[in-house]
């Protein structure tokens, strides 16, 4: 029961957005669904591909 769920993503913040920018991302496909103090994990927003980048 509740196998590959997860919370909701969020919409990145300007500063999440750059980030992205910088490891050639397009912030506009990607959600935030967990911020650390040393990463960052997005998930897509149709594909539902996770990635983790570094700050």
């Amino acid at each position: 029961m509740g196998e590959g769920r997860m919370k909701n993503g969020k919409r990145p913040t300007k500063r999440e957005c750059e980030l992205m920018e910088i490891h050639e991302l397009k912030p506009a496909d990607w959600l935030i669904f967990k911020n650390l103090h040393n990463e960052l994990h997005i998930v897509h927003r149709e594909t539902g591909e996770r990635r983790e980048i570094s700050k």
